[in-house]
């Protein structure tokens, strides 16, 4: 009896046992079903929202000018590698200097609507007379010019011995220029010293009847000028940007220094004895355009006209501008480079499409394609043509509906009021370019901050269906952005300031 009831027990607890293992195992298939494919439409709901949205602390977005400063270690690492500051950020060397106080965002966004009104009038050849006559400047009345002051600055080393200069970079100007002395007319204020070339043994003028004299017709718009008729007459160039802003002197060669190991001797640049306009407490700019006269040219043979940079996604960081393809990530992915009608200096791309929170816009192709598109370091808020921006405002609008609305801000006319909110939920959006190029933005390129509770959808539309899109910088922030100018491509990556 006993042994009949202890096998009982035995064929019990193996029947409860292989049960638990066969629950077990439905248990482990489920969780497994669940975490791949989602258990229910609610969890493959979330799943997917997770994928197609952000949320984001609001501060993430505007951040406190106490920050603390926040260095690329790629610039810190790699050897052609130079730190990338935002020109009134925490983290530059300029925010020491009297006269560099911040613009406010409607100075920023004027002044971003004249650079791209510049853009659009050198590619249809309606360049107008921006020079305006002043007790303070001589220069000539002539069509032509370039396309106002860019944002994000790098130190370079110039003459021997060298001189910190602090340089805007601009991938849409071709002419490097400094201002010099004497300031025969006038000069603005910079933070650092003005460069003398009287104290340079390196420096030399650049001859009226050279080469490099004749490359300033398409490196600024405008011939160069002879300072006499003789052989040894000296070459003056004149840039005039789309802010009125501009700088004229001599077009001279003066050695470069990135760092100890990246020293260029004779670069061509402009010794800028008379300049005026927005570029107060920066020494002048590095000019990384397609042109025989900018700096990626100059230095292909050392770096093929590849470079690349990170711009920061606040004042607190800093990113990276590296030359040659150095420390280039496995990541980046690239799409052909295209040449943009009557203007070859800029780096063009071919724009295929928009997508928001997951969703693909039905933008017909021929949108993109008739007017074509490019990439600028200097234009803050990307321009689409009109039919694309409408259908990225309407798919944005409608996943922001639970977002009370605000007035719009000068150009930008999609904006919110988050007051009261810790965090907001944004749809991704993201661009794809030719080549299946896709490029996700960050929450700092899909909305634009005029203040800690007022939000813009950081874009804005052309007043014609006929004027290039222009993929601007607060779109390329936190990327690496590579420029292959010897390949013909332009390649992209997240997490490009790490």
């Amino acid at each position: 009896m006993i042994l009949s009831d202890t096998c009982n027990i035995a064929r019990e607890h193996k029947r409860a046992k292989m049960s638990f293992n066969t629950n077990l195992l439905n248990i482990l298939i489920i969780l497994y079903v669940c975490l791949n494919w989602g258990c229910s439409e609610g969890a493959r709901e979330k799943q997917k929202r997770e994928l197609d949205f952000h949320t984001i602390r609001l501060s993430s977005l505007f951040p406190s000018s106490s920050a603390p400063r926040v260095l690329s270690t790629r610039a810190s690492n790699t050897k052609s590698s130079l730190h990338v500051t935002h020109r009134h950020g925490t983290c530059s060397r300029l925010t020491n200097g009297k006269a560099t106080s911040p613009p406010d965002h409607a100075e920023i966004l004027k002044l971003d609507q004249a650079r791209v009104n510049t853009i659009h009038s050198k590619l249809s050849k309606k360049l107008p007379d921006l020079i305006r006559q002043s007790t303070s400047t001589d220069l000539p009345a002539e069509d032509g010019s370039a396309y106002g002051s860019a944002n994000y600055v790098v130190t370079v080393g110039i003459g021997t011995p060298e001189h910190d200069q602090s340089l805007m970079f601009d991938t849409g100007s071709d002419l490097t220029w400094i201002q010099c002395e004497p300031c025969v007319v006038s000069c603005y204020y910079q933070e650092e010293p003005i460069f003398n070339p009287s104290s340079s043994s390196s420096y030399r003028n650049v001859s009226c009847q050279s080469a490099e004299c004749s490359s300033l017709s398409s490196a600024t718009g405008r011939a160069g000028i002879c300072t006499g008729s003789s052989p040894r007459s000296k070459c003056i160039y004149i840039i005039q940007y789309g802010d009125s802003s501009y700088s004229a002197g001599l077009l001279a060669k003066e050695k470069f220094t990135l760092t100890s190991s990246n020293v260029f001797d004779g670069v061509n640049f402009g010794c800028g004895g008379n300049n005026q306009g927005t570029f107060l407490g920066v020494a002048g700019l590095l000019g990384l355009g397609r042109g025989e006269l900018s700096f990626p040219s100059q230095t292909a043979a050392a770096y093929n006209k590849i470079f690349s940079y990170c711009l920061p996604s606040s004042s607190s960081y800093t990113g990276h501008l590296t030359f040659g393809s150095a420390g280039i990530s496995s990541s980046v992915k690239f799409t052909p480079m295209s040449t943009i009608k009557n203007s070859p200096s800029f780096y063009g791309l071919d724009m295929i499409g928009i997508s928001v929170g997951g969703q693909k816009l039905e933008i017909p192709p021929t949108v993109f394609s008739t007017p074509g598109a490019l990439i600028d370091s200097g234009t803050v808020v990307s321009r689409l043509p009109p039919k694309a921006y409408a259908a990225l405002r309407s798919a944005f609008k409608a996943e922001m509906s639970q977002y009370p609305t605000a007035a719009g801000f000068l150009i930008l006319d999609t904006c919110f009021d988050f007051t009261g909110f810790e965090t907001v939920t944004l749809p991704r959006v993201s661009f794809t370019f030719s080549g299946s190029v896709v490029v996700d933005l960050e929450p700092t390129g899909i909305l634009y901050s005029p203040t800690t509770s007022y939000y813009c959808l950081a874009f804005a539309g052309n007043d014609d269906d006929g004027k290039a899109a222009i993929f601007g910088s607060a779109q390329q922030q936190t990327l690496e952005v590579v420029y292959d100018g010897v390949g013909g491509r332009v390649g992209f990556a997240p997490n490009g300031c790490n």
